[in-house]
This record gives C-alpha cells, structure tokens and sequence, in this order.
C-alpha cells in the first residue's frame, strides 16, 4: 500500500481492509494498536469489522449534526443555516484531525454518506421539532453523545498513526470537541468547552487517556473503545445532570478583586 492511499480517508482500504492479506491499517478506529497489522482470520470477519466502524462513524456524525441543528433552532436560523450548522459540527473535529494527520482526501468529502446522514439527521431535527417540544438538554446530551464517539476516534487514529501517548490524547480531545467549538462560535456562544469550569474537554480526557492506557496495557482493543466512550459519556452527563465544576482560578487585581463566600 502506498503512503497516499495509507492517508486516504475514503474508501475500503482506509477504513482498515485490504482485500488480499487482510491488513488492518491506522484507521480502523480503534481496533489497530499499531500502524498495521496482518490478521489471518476469514475474510467475512474484516469485512463485518469495516461495515461496523462505518456505521459507528456515521452516528457520531448524526448525533452531531442534531446538536448542530438544535444550536440553529435557538438562534431561528433558516433551514440552509440548519444545514450549515449541522455540517460544520458534524465534520468539524474530524476535519481537524484530517487535516493535522495529513489524510487525503478529507473523508466526508469522498464518501457521500456523510453529507446525506448529516442532511437527514439535521432535517429530521426540524421536523421532530416543529410536532414536538425538545427536551431542555437535548442540545447538551446530543453533543456528550458525538463527543464520547468522535473523541474515542480521533484517538485511535493517532495511535494507529503511531504517535506517542500524549499526542493521541490531544489530538482525540480535539476531534471530539472541535465540531462543538465550531458551532458555538458561529452561533455567537461561548464555546462549551470554554465555559465556567465545565467538565466537557476533561471528559475528553479522560476517556483518551482511559483509551490509549488501556491498549498500553494489552486491553483488547473493542474493550478499550468501548470502555473511553463511556467513560466520556458518563463524565459528560455527570456535569450536566449534577452540575459538576472544576475549580475555578481568580486573580485579584486593583480592578478585579475575588469575590468573597
């Protein structure tokens, strides 16, 4: 395989399958702790494994483009703004993360499914919307949702890319919450992950770091998947749900004292 196609985000071969030794490369999203590596199993196996972590990407990429469109719908934008919205979220980070990785060409732009999944979950939103109420934290749940998936994916990536632990940490973290920031910024909101003492990148964190450890450790690799989602997931809606906070940092100046308890 040549080192383009090995950047390639599109197509058969860069999910992970060659069809004749059966390779699984560094996109497999998870499932390659190394940059390749030779299986002998049946081919029907590889074959059900890059059909699942399409799928799986293909929800992450739904999951966004709901928040997207639910950010569009507080701020009445017009269904070309829903659309837009919805995109910019659901391809943000893994732009991002494409980009930095020097992967060609971008995947939403060679496979059509991306865009058609992201124009019907983002139009099904409006829809759902006009018949009935959102619940009051859809917009929150939908985007820990997309950050558990993408943020396990973006990290993987790197460790099949077979960049050292700290950078797949970081680079994780960032494909999980670059669509978010993306969107909050063109909604003219501040950004989730910038907001007071929110747990939201440190969810991130944490299920990366949870990732990218446990495969150190000789974890398979679908408990380590997984188990980060999860672990992003649940940190997540704990914020939400009971308000967790990190401590928060003040600074008293002549002008900005700290405000006493």
């Amino acid at each position: 395989m040549t080192d383009d196609r090995q950047r390639s985000g599109a197509g058969p071969d860069s999910y992970g399958v060659k069809p004749d030794s059966f390779r699984v490369t560094a996109d497999t999203n998870g499932l390659s702790s190394d940059a390749t590596r030779d299986f002998s199993g049946p081919r029907l196996d590889h074959t059900f494994t890059y059909m699942l972590l399409h799928v799986l990407d293909l929800i992450g990429v739904g999951v966004f483009a709901v928040s997207g469109a639910l950010a569009a719908g507080r701020k009445r934008l017009d269904l070309l703004g829903v659309l837009v919205l919805g995109l910019v979220t659901a391809v943000g980070g893994g732009t991002v993360r494409d980009v930095l990785l020097d992967r060609h060409p971008i995947g939403w732009l060679a496979d059509p499914h991306y865009l058609i999944v992201i124009a019907c979950s983002a139009l099904g939103t409006v829809a759902y919307a006009r018949r009935w109420r959102p619940p009051a934290a859809s917009l929150l749940v939908a985007d820990a949702l997309g950050l558990a998936l993408f943020s396990i994916t973006g990290a993987a990536i790197a460790v099949g890319a077979g960049l050292p632990a700290v950078s797949c940490v970081l680079l994780g973290t960032m494909t999980g919450c670059a669509g978010g920031v993306l969107r909050d910024a063109l909604t003219a909101e501040i950004p989730l992950v910038l907001r007071h003492g929110d747990l939201y990148a440190s969810a991130a964190i944490a299920g990366t770091a949870f990732y990218v450890g446990s495969l150190a450790l000789g974890w398979p690799k679908q408990v380590s998947s997984l188990g980060g989602m999860l672990i992003v997931a649940a940190v997540r809606f704990a914020a939400i749900w009971w308000h967790l906070r990190l401590p928060v940092f003040h600074v008293a100046t002549a002008e900005h004292e700290v405000p006493r308890k």
